[in-house]
């Protein structure tokens, strides 16, 4: 018969409910008994029924994650086990534990979430993306359910607690810093215009062009659909044109990877023939060849906040909307180089 938690009151000779806040630690009970209550339950083997702590609480102390794509495509991308780190840190100081989406399609992890709420397996979402038109979104928002977001929302802006960077802006900065070193013909891989991230990292690159004089060129533009582009197609139109590009700005680092491996097959250096700058500052992007500059968006603070934030929603429902821009360090390596001669001063 397994032992329970009035086995353990009789044989540490106190009350159930002294027990039960021996094992949510409450301040109320002296260090003295609560050595004794759990020198007890180690000696009869006793071990708390937390799901059902849990339930009659009307909490799962679980919180759902959800992912753009499957599993296992994510985390083919760097950025999703970095974010996640900085989630489970606020997660372990919260007591809870994670939850990861696994469906495949947008059908998928709609019907997911719908789940998680309707069934009560989570007390609280986070949305590492952020889409337009997106169902998942307009779901949580209509259940009034606890929930954050990684990333800019589309719709409801002032209506749902966020924490992003400030992409429109570092897209401008990325083009200021090439015209610094005597670049004009810049150009820009971006990722499916259908999230949020792209639309703002590509509006903030044609407001730079539009400020500096500097002429739009649609054939300098390409974007992809998947995380990193297997295209090898695109570069080579790219780097044929008449005036080809002399710099270029990758979605991210991943993006950035492929494009200089594809370059080097074509024959073309970086950054003797082209200089290449991108987003996110993965681990590896110090030791690729050459060293990626790029931006550090302090992804693992990005995981951390939006859940920080969800914490604070799930404790008091009426916790004001939040949001605010993570800042961002440019870590500048040998992918980038002035033009001779043509810096400007």
């Amino acid at each position: 018969m397994a032992v329970t938690i009035i086995d353990v009151a009789r044989e540490a000779n106190v009350s159930p409910s002294t027990v039960s806040r021996v094992i949510s630690d409450s301040p109320r009970i002296s260090e003295r008994t609560k050595r004794k209550v759990r020198q007890v339950m180690d000696r009869l083997n006793y071990h708390p029924n937390f799901q059902a702590r849990n339930l009659a609480a009307k909490s799962t102390k679980t919180i759902g994650v959800i992912m753009s794509h499957s599993t296992s495509l994510a985390f083919q991308n760097p950025f999703f086990p970095e974010v996640i780190r900085g989630i489970c840190t606020s997660a372990h100081s919260n007591k809870y534990g994670m939850y990861l989406s696994t469906g495949g399609t947008e059908e998928e992890i709609y019907q997911e979430v719908v789940s998680m709420v309707q069934s009560k397996k989570v007390d609280g979402i986070i949305l590492l993306y952020s889409k337009m038109n997106d169902r998942t979104l307009a779901f949580l928002k209509e259940a009034d359910f606890p929930f954050t977001m990684v990333g800019r929302p589309y719709q409801y802006e002032d209506e749902i607690t966020y924490i992003d960077n400030d992409n429109r802006k570092i897209a401008y900065e990325l083009v200021n810093y090439l015209v610094n070193l005597g670049h004009k013909q810049i150009a820009f891989i971006g990722g499916n215009l259908e999230y949020i991230v792209s639309l703002d990292r590509l509006e903030g690159f044609k407001s730079a062009l539009k400020d500096m004089r500097l002429q739009y060129i649609e054939e300098y533009i390409i974007h992809h659909h998947n995380q990193v582009t297997n295209d090898i197609d695109s570069i080579r139109k790219l780097m044929n044109l008449e005036v080809p590009p002399t710099a270029l700005i990758a979605h991210d680092d991943s993006v950035a990877y492929e494009i200089i491996r594809h370059l080097e097959a074509l024959s073309i250096r970086v950054p003797d023939d082209i200089s290449i700058i991108s987003f996110n500052n993965h681990a590896l992007s110090a030791f690729v060849k050459p060293p990626l500059t790029t931006v550090d968006i302090s992804i693992f603070q990005l995981g951390l906040e939006a859940a920080n934030y969800l914490f604070e929603k799930i404790c008091n429902t009426q916790a004001p909307i939040k949001n605010r821009f993570i800042p961002t360090t440019l870590i500048e390596r040998q992918s980038t180089k002035a033009l001779r001669n043509e810096t400007i001063k």
